[in-house]
């Protein structure tokens, strides 16, 4: 099994799915790859270190993160070598080619990505729906080999098939109560692990988002003060998706941008599903309809 989590920034992957990760880990060992693609360089998330000392620390944390959490982490790279601008990602035929050539190399099962803006008066970030907007974008050309080899020359008379994944879509907390789900994943298991996680991240949490401001959160002192923090995120999360209590779940949508799942087959490979919190009806009539059932 290989999972792919596509995301804007290095801190956004702990936030939203690194608890089902783990579940997923726990669940298959060493049956199971799952690796992170970060789709801009960091320079913009902080407000006393200049841009180039924020980068490279964000980097370090991220891969501190990712060895805590034990998953692959991987930048994202223009067809020139270089990890798009944080804070101004825009969908060019670069982005999109460079997202073709990650998903068609590491052909996961299931790849993750922010949501689409479902509300035009929902609250976003830039770099977020321009992830979600260039993953929907690329999908059906993941199978078609020639439609990057102007970027990525290859052979074009010796194409071999790629898989195309299931795709679904993450929580996004910057459209304050505009997602729907379908999949309601109980990480409470992981709780602590997500904590570890997230932790890695020190430049956001103990500097860059209590400054900020959009999230109304003091400076944790200490990885107890976090931990109540992150609880509290859970809530708040929980909250605007009519959950009750601050328990931790992580919430997912199913697209029809890539491969079209049964019901079946999700029950079967996710983790931790809460049966009476998912929309499993609703998935299932939608998913028979997309397969044209």
């Amino acid at each position: 099994m290989k999972i792919l989590s596509v995301h804007a920034h290095y801190d956004d992957f702990e936030f939203v799915a690194s608890g089902t990760f783990e579940m997923w880990r726990r669940k298959l060992g060493d049956k199971l790859r799952a690796r992170v693609l970060v789709c801009t360089d960091g320079k913009a998330g902080h407000h006393f270190r200049t841009r180039d000392e924020t980068g490279e620390l964000r980097l370090r944390e991220q891969r501190e993160a990712a060895a805590a959490g034990g998953y692959e982490f991987e930048p994202l790279r223009l067809p020139n070598g270089q990890i798009p601008r944080e804070a101004c990602l825009q969908i060019t035929t670069e982005l999109l080619a460079a997202l073709w050539k990650a998903v068609r190399e590491f052909e996961p099962d299931y790849l993750f990505c922010p949501p689409v803006a479902p509300d035009p008066l929902a609250g976003i970030h830039n770099d977020h729906v321009t992830v979600a907007e260039a993953v929907r974008r690329v999908a059906y050309m993941i199978n078609v080999p020639h439609a990057f080899t102007p970027e990525y020359p290859a052979d074009e008379r010796k194409s071999e098939p790629r898989k195309t994944p299931v795709i679904l879509t993450v929580y996004d907390g910057y459209m304050f109560g505009a997602g729907a789900y379908d999949l309601a994943i109980d990480v409470e298991p992981a709780f602590e692990l997500i904590a570890r996680v997230t932790a890695c991240h020190r430049s956001q949490i103990e500097e860059w988002i209590p400054w900020v401001g959009r999230h109304n959160m003091e400076t944790p002192k200490t990885f107890e003060q976090w931990s109540a923090t992150l609880r509290q995120r859970f809530a708040r999360h929980n909250g605007q998706l009519g959950i009750a209590g601050d328990k931790a779940f992580e919430t997912f949508a199913v697209t029809a941008w890539g491969a079209i799942p049964t019901l079946e087959q999700l029950l079967r490979d996710f983790p931790q599903i809460d049966h009476e919190l998912s929309q499993l009806e609703s998935l299932k009539l939608r998913l028979e309809a997309w397969a044209g059932g």
